[in-house]
């Protein structure tokens, strides 16, 4: 990894820091190549602070270290991007970001789906179809889940392919209901299939 330092005059560059696992942004901070080296080294993000003059590792008082995934530099080789594991909350003032903004996962449209899904759910309309099918109760939710599932699997063997897309995004759109109606979300269904994935790396 090539960095040009000498675009700065201080020999400073930016370093964003995002979050791993949820991709969120949690703090911009500066890095010469000492703190680079210290990162690589130790594996616990480390700037150059401006008020202290000096080498800071992220957490080095709170405990609340951002730990090293990736670190990539960009097309003009003067901006880096770190890829963490945050250990606690990463702004001072015990937020998950300094933007004062919650580090949970952002699925983007689903994610907006879902939210629409809950506002229905609790808001509910005379014209809307989500609420009638939670005003309908658990069975018949569940009921077009599978009925979802079977429209699914027959278009799956046929060779219209947009038929197959749309039925596939009724079964995905009404299982988000259900998982609604039983009281969880989609990153109820993420968290197991993480789980999965980490002891099929153990094995």
């Amino acid at each position: 990894m090539t960095i040009d330092y000498s675009k700065h005059t201080d020999g400073l560059i930016p370093a964003i820091v995002q979050d791993a696992q949820t991709k969120n942004v949690l703090m911009l901070g500066y890095m010469n190549a000492d703190a680079v080296a210290k990162t690589q080294e130790s594996k616990q993000v480390t700037f150059f602070s401006r008020s202290k003059n000096r080498l800071w590792t992220k957490g080095e008082k709170s405990g609340h270290f951002l730990v090293l995934v990736d670190m990539a530099v960009d097309c003009d080789k003067d901006t880096l991007l770190i890829q963490a594991t945050p250990n606690g909350p990463t702004c001072h003032t015990g937020s998950d970001s300094c933007w004062n903004e919650k580090n949970t996962p952002n699925y983007g449209f689903l994610s907006a789906l879902e939210r629409i899904i809950t506002d229905r759910k609790n808001n509910p309309t005379e014209k809307s179809y989500v609420a009638s099918l939670f005003a309908s109760g658990i069975n018949k939710i569940a009921q077009k889940v599978g009925e979802e599932a079977i429209e699914t699997v027959i278009e799956a063997t046929d060779n219209d392919e947009d038929l197959f897309l749309n039925e596939s995004a009724d079964l995905l759109f009404h299982l988000l209901i259900l998982l609604q109606a039983k009281g969880y979300a989609l990153q109820n269904v993420v968290d197991v299939l993480e789980n999965r994935q980490q002891l099929f790396n153990r094995k």
